[in-house]
């Protein structure tokens, strides 16, 4: 089943990757995180930019990989009222040619003046 409003959201988060003010418009200011690189639960938006800070910095001195693209793959979305869900593994693909990265994520949503935005994300390293 595909809710394609809130699979467009999804889409287009991913498309405004490296723009961090585009992507974070599908984010809702005090949405929660898991992610496989963090020791805990994150909250907020403040919390999701030193994640990224630390991330830069750790890449920093480690081999280049080139560009990478990235798309949600087998994409699954429902919604009920105000609330959604989408469903989906995530793929990097770097421009070296090497190993994909590839997330098993799960997103929460809610609906509010400005659309849907992500109010939960979770995220699982598969590789």
């Amino acid at each position: 089943m595909t809710t394609p409003d809130i699979a467009a959201v999804i889409t287009a988060m991913y498309r405004s990757l490296g723009d961090r003010p585009g992507f974070d418009a599908h984010l809702h200011p005090d949405l929660t995180i898991w992610e496989s690189d963090a020791p805990a639960l994150l909250h907020g938006l403040p919390a999701l930019d030193d994640l990224r800070d630390r991330r830069a910095a750790a890449r920093t001195g480690a081999p280049a990989r080139g560009s990478v693209t990235v798309s949600p793959e087998e994409l699954l979305t429902e919604a009920w009222d105000g609330t959604g869900v989408a469903r989906y593994l995530l793929r990097a693909r770097y421009a070296d040619g090497g190993r994909d990265d590839v997330f098993r994520v799960t997103d929460v949503l809610r609906r509010d003046e400005t659309g849907w935005r992500i109010v939960h994300h979770h995220a699982e390293a598969l590789s």
